[in-house]
């Protein structure tokens, strides 16, 4: 349940087990629990649950880990619940078509956290599988021409396929062989270990080909 403003004063420094059972039975009470606005409402409704939590669980038995993923066994339902509450923390099923599920005490906020650094850490790796594009010039000067490989090293280094397209002008068009060994100079420029994995192809006004790391 995500809390806010009002929602947050009226839930302040209790856990979220305690403000899930209040949400409960303000809907059931509203009279009596009108303390929890119903801005709060609103805002649990909203928000998609992806797992089920404490008494939403409705297997009767679970497997259970503790909050550092060690084995504490197959509990009744109930039991793990009871556990959960002696330690103050709330039973998360994690794995529901496990046969028994998999439940794990843990506290929601850090299992939150940790499932937002998950998935954080799984789009940074997804980015890296990007390809990236370094444009040269066969007439750069070769100050350049280090700026642009250092750039490619740095994304090779970070996981990147890397196209690199050698751009002509007018008549350099026409002397093919020549924008060749421009292109292959600069590319013993650069430092990081890499392998070609597109052959040289005709791209544009120009010439390009790709490369990863090794």
């Amino acid at each position: 349940i995500l809390l806010g403003g009002e929602c947050q004063r009226a839930a302040a420094g209790r856990s979220v087990s305690f403000v899930q059972k209040r949400f409960a039975q303000s809907l059931e009470y509203p009279t009596k629990f009108a303390k929890i606005k119903k801005s709060c409402y609103l805002k649990s409704v909203k928000t998609t649950i992806q797992y089920r939590i404490n008494n939403q669980i409705t297997a009767s038995e679970l497997r259970v880990v503790d909050a550092e993923g060690n084995n504490l066994g197959v509990m009744k339902r109930e039991e793990a619940l009871k556990l959960a509450q002696e330690k103050e923390l709330d039973l998360i099923e994690i794995s529901p078509t496990a046969k028994p599920p998999v439940a794990r005490i843990i506290s929601h906020d850090k299992f939150r956290y940790q499932e937002e650094k998950k998935e954080k850490k799984q789009r940074l790796a997804q980015k890296t599988k990007e390809l990236k594009h370094v444009r040269i010039s066969p007439r750069a000067a070769q100050n350049d021409l280090q700026t642009k490989a250092k750039l490619v090293d740095k994304f090779l280094n970070e996981g990147h396929k890397v196209e690199i397209n050698i751009f002509l002008r007018g008549r350099e068009k026409t002397n093919r062989e020549w924008a060749l060994q421009k292109l292959a100079e600069f590319i013993q420029m650069i430092k990081m270990p890499h392998q070609i994995t597109t052959e040289l192809k005709q791209s544009g006004r120009g010439y390009a080909t790709q490369i990863i790391k090794k």
